[in-house]
Formats: structure tokens, C-alpha cells, sequence
């Protein structure tokens, strides 16, 4: 079964809006894994805009499912991923002023960079995933430094979802197998929703965890946080 790790971005985003503590992303990460999420994301962007690095360590002792820890990886990041020892650590590519992560490594370009990168990760007994786009080149340069995972940056195939399923999917089923031949676990994540989920599931060669928030949550507005967790699981049975 391909495992749903929640991403509390957004949670925190509204926390910050307002100041305080209200809503709360340690009790928000423990209620989603009491209703099902068998993972929580956070990505704490240096500007802090939503989560924080001290919500990073108030979460450190308190996940008891997955903790997956995603972020470009400057010395602030790995300072963080040193003293947390997250299970996955997610590298992203994006520069500190973008709203979203919108592309992935390119594998070949920065193949010495992203190796270094990647012992140094894993000689913490840490997971590795890098965000990468649907291209064979990439997948297999993927596999060259080291990683342990993928994930596909899936924002393509949600908006060709919308016209055009089947031509959508085809180099994220083309990716996805090259990863699996050549041993790589893969991750997928960006605007998968309620609509796109299942389809994406049933048509990958393998798929081991989706990072869903923002859809996740803007659904649980309307259908509360645990029927909407239930919801993203059956999409993924």
C-alpha cells in the first residue's frame, strides 16, 4: 500500500497569519496520525513563512509515524536534519524566495554535488529522496549519486489530469519504472488531490509514499481533518 504522509505547511501558515499558537502543528501532526496519515512532512524555508525551525524540533520527539523533512540543503538545513535525524530527508532545489517547490534537481548537472550531499545525509542513518521531474536522463542520474528515493514532482500530470489522463501519466509511468529497475524507492508529491490520486496509484509500476497538504487541507475545510485522511487513504487502497 502506498503510505500518505501529511504535510502541515499549510497548518502552520495559518498559525503565523494570525500569531500565537492557534491552530496548533504538534497537536495537528498527532491528531492526523490518530486518524491515518502514515507520515508527516514539514518543509521550514529559511524565511520561516510557515513552518518554523523550532516546530521542526518540537515535532522531533513527537511523530511516531514517518518524519520526513524536506528543504534545499544549505548548512541550515543539515544542521536541522543533524540534531532531528528525521526518517527521510526530501531535497528540494528551490532558492529561499519562491512560493512553491516548482522544479526538480537536475541529477546530471549536479551529480558531484547532490553525492556529497547524499553520504553525508545518509551517514546519519537517515533516508534519502530527491525531488525530481519525469525525465529517464534524470532518473538515472538519480540513481548515479546515491539516493535512496525519488520523488516525482507530480504538478504536470495534475494539470494535464484535468484534459488528458493518458498522455498526463505517460513519463511519470515511464520514470517510474526506470526508478524501480534501477532499485530506487519512489515518493510522488505537488497538487495531487482527491480527483488525480487513485489514478496516479493505479497507474505507476510502484509507488511508496504520496506528500499531499495543501489539497488536503483546503478538503478538510469541508470535510473535516479525519474523514478527508480516510478519504486520501482509500484513494491510495
Amino acid at each position: 500500500m502506498t503510505r500518505l504522509s501529511v504535510n502541515i505547511n499549510k497548518v502552520a501558515t495559518l498559525r503565523n497569519a494570525r500569531g500565537g499558537d492557534n491552530p496548533n502543528v504538534v497537536k495537528v501532526a498527532q491528531d492526523a496520525e490518530r486518524f491515518g496519515a502514515q507520515g508527516i512532512t514539514v518543509h521550514p524555508r529559511p524565511d520561516e513563512r510557515h513552518i518554523t525551525t523550532q516546530d521542526v524540533y518540537d515535532l522531533k520527539d513527537v511523530v511516531t509515524t514517518e518524519f520526513n523533512i524536506e528543504g534545499y540543503p544549505d548548512e541550515r538545513f543539515l544542521k536541522i536534519l543533524e540534531d532531528v535525524r528525521p526518517d527521510q530527508a526530501t531535497l528540494v532545489p528551490d532558492p529561499p524566495y519562491v512560493l512553491t517547490s516548482n522544479a526538480g534537481w537536475d541529477t546530471v548537472t549536479h551529480k558531484d554535488k547532490l553525492k556529497e550531499l547524499i553520504e553525508h545525509i545518509k551517514s546519519m542513518g537517515i533516508r534519502t529522496s530527491i525531488f525530481v521531474e519525469p525525465e529517464l536522463s534524470i532518473i538515472e542520474g538519480a540513481a548515479k549519486v546515491g539516493t535512496d528515493r525519488i520523488e516525482l514532482y507530480t504538478e504536470m500530470y495534475a494539470t494535464g489530469h484535468k484534459t488528458n489522463p493518458q498522455e498526463a501519466i505517460a513519463p511519470y509511468k515511464e520514470s517510474s519504472k526506470r526508478a524501480h529497475e534501477l532499485g530506487l524507492g519512489i515518493n510522488a508529491g505537488h497538487d495531487l488531490d482527491l480527483t488525480n490520486l487513485n489514478y496516479l496509484k493505479q497507474e505507476l509500476v510502484s509507488l511508496d509514499e504520496v506528500s499531499i497538504g495543501h489539497a488536503l487541507f483546503c478538503d478538510a475545510l469541508y470535510y473535516g481533518l479525519e474523514n478527508t485522511i480516510q478519504l486520501y487513504l482509500r484513494e491510495l487502497k
